[in-house]
């Protein structure tokens, strides 16, 4: 029995016919950069937390989310830029 992602790949392949196969060394490298930067995130986010606990007034706390909110985008645009040249190592 083929899980839904497998299903849902299967779909996405009838669509694109010409789109390269990752090899199972691409999808293991992908997977390992995803759980790299979802742990960078989580960490930036802990931290950002705790700041705001310390932050004395709503400037400063404006302040810390602003921070956050840039640097998760950072993370998630150097995350896909990473998993790009994977992808185009084929």
């Amino acid at each position: 029995m083929k899980s839904a992602y497998e299903l849902a790949m299967e779909r996405l392949r009838k669509g694109q016919p010409d789109a390269p196969r990752l090899s199972d060394e691409q999808r293991k490298a992908i997977a390992e950069i995803d759980r790299r930067y979802r742990a960078k995130i989580a960490e930036r986010e802990i931290m950002a937390r705790d700041d705001l606990l310390k932050a004395g007034d709503a400037e400063t706390a404006e302040r810390i989310r602003q921070r956050l909110s840039d640097d998760v985008s950072r993370l998630r645009t150097e995350c896909e830029a990473e998993k790009d040249r994977v992808r185009s190592q084929v």
